[in-house]
């Protein structure tokens, strides 16, 4: 049985709260139904299964979404990757988020280290023994990079040493004197289980021009965005409006840790501040300070290189997204995410036009091709090949994430309202006649989020605005029904 999860962005707790042991004990509690479920064949016998791979699918520990790259010197992600100060910093962060995330990744450790993962063994007649110990199941776990955690692929002893702590804390099947995998070719160990399971898996962050450039030892674009805009106008609020700002704004702001995609930020808090900051002129002050972090991002020496590079008007595009100054007066989130999609190849916000393209889709040696990066977990019907009364049913799945997450109000767009919910993904992938033969199931649940502190301010407050948005009748379905009014009146 194969486990993929991805985007856990567990972070050291400067920029936010990090992920509750909690999921951790659930995910623990479900894997041993899944094994045991896993072990009844297609004949109808119980064989316990003898191993799991959980592979673990990049951005798992997040180095960037951390304070100390502004409290600690002025390291940052794009120096030299080989510098002393840039492997200090990383290791003292990473070193941070294990101490932060302890009793989440001992949970973790135990299914690998411990034997967790236990379940009956079988009787003669093939059946689930009740009266003896349950047998342990090997548990391998693989992790591989994404554009967060890009370090750990990084050669050279200093991560090597690094590696090694990871290894140990979290159970890793890794070798620690080799980079962690960004493709599944670099690990014979991991490719070997993908092909028996007949999946093709990544993160996905190759798909996404501004997080990778083509090389996954140097950092993407959104390291700066990230760092040196989302991480440091945090820092520089609650240091210089912390004491004008009201306490629900405060809170509020202090989410933007949460918040996917980054260049949709400014379109979130357009709206957070309508709701939780009556005063004018500080939520002006606020976008100020905006505008100003977001005007020297782009005007680094690292932004304008890019934009040398790319032949998508790249800081005129970031300018438009980012800054309160350049706002469209109508659809500014719905035209920053088609500028993202357009510079990402794609039509939609989903990965599965480059899923379409995978070589193991197209050559039929997967039945099944994982991505994660979007955090929005998909499950999308690719292609189906007949052939001798054979059928290969292919499908692109995204594993999702275990993060909040904030999606756009549908009623009135522009008034750039948002709706939180936590959430937790994973799938699971069978091999030969494991769970009676499935090939795959998977596991999505989100949990509603309601802030703490609520203090709002504006209720409908542009009628003109939300009566726009307000459709001149139900939806109906006449079509289909007949006109279900006129054979009202006949009956009375």
């Amino acid at each position: 049985m194969l486990i993929i999860l991805s985007d856990l962005h567990l972070n050291d707790g400067t920029t936010g709260e990090t992920l509750s042991s909690e999921a951790f004990a659930l995910f623990t509690d479900r894997l041993k139904e899944l094994a045991i479920t896993a072990s009844w064949r297609s004949d109808g016998a119980y064989r316990p299964i003898e191993r799991i791979d959980l592979v673990l699918l990049g951005d798992v520990l997040d180095p960037l979404h951390s304070n100390r790259w502004h409290t600690a010197g002025d390291v940052r992600p794009w120096d030299d990757p080989q510098s002393p100060g840039l492997i200090d910093q990383i290791t003292r962060i990473t070193g941070d988020i294990l101490s932060q995330n302890q009793e989440s990744l001992s949970a973790l450790r135990a299914l690998a280290r411990e034997g967790e993962i236990a379940i009956p063994p079988m009787l003669r007649a093939a059946r689930p023994a009740s009266d003896v110990d349950d047998q342990p199941v090997l548990v391998r776990t693989h992790y591989m990079v994404g554009n967060h955690d890009w370090f750990y692929h990084l050669p050279g002893e200093a991560y090597d040493a690094l590696r090694q702590k990871l290894v140990d804390q979290l159970g890793l099947a890794n070798r620690s004197d080799r980079p962690f995998p960004h493709d599944i070719t670099e690990s014979d160990e991991l490719l070997q289980t993908m092909r028996r399971h007949k999946v093709t898996a990544r993160h996905g962050d190759a798909f996404d021009s501004l997080s990778f450039e083509g090389d996954r030892d140097f950092s993407g674009l959104t390291d700066a965005v990230t760092l040196d805009l989302v991480v440091r106008f945090m820092l520089e609020v609650e240091q210089n409006l912390g004491h004008e700002l009201p306490d629900a704004a405060i809170l509020a702001l202090r989410e933007i840790d949460n918040f996917r995609p980054l260049l949709l930020i400014p379109v979130w808090i357009e709206g957070l501040l309508e709701r939780t900051c009556p005063h004018p002129a500080v939520r002006k002050r606020v976008k100020q300070l905006w505008d100003r972090l977001a005007e020297e991002l782009l005007s680094s020496r690292l932004v304008r290189e890019r934009d040398a590079l790319s032949s998508a008007k790249l800081v005129d595009g970031l300018s438009h997204a980012l800054r309160f100054s350049k706002r469209r007066s109508t659809g500014w989130a719905e035209i920053t995410a088609e500028w993202l999609r357009a510079i990402r190849g794609a039509d939609s916000d989903s990965f599965v036009a480059h899923a379409l393209t995978e070589p193991d889709f197209r050559n039929r040696r997967a039945k099944h091709v994982v991505y994660g990066h979007t955090h929005a977990a998909e499950i999308v019907p690719l292609d189906a090949s007949h052939a001798e009364g054979y059928v290969l049913d292919q499908v692109y799945f995204n594993a999702g994430t275990w993060r909040r997450i904030y999606r756009p109000a549908s009623f009135a767009p522009a008034g750039h309202e948002f709706i939180a919910a936590d959430v937790f993904s994973y799938l699971a992938f069978f091999q030969g006649d494991e769970r009676k033969g499935r090939t795959f199931e998977t596991w999505t649940g989100t949990l509603g989020h309601m802030p703490a502190t609520r203090s709002i301010h504006r209720i409908d407050a542009d009628r003109g605005l939300l009566a726009a948005h307000v459709a001149p009748r139900a939806p109906h379905f006449a079509s289909l029904l007949g006109n279900t009014a006129g054979s009202a009146t006949r009956r009375r």
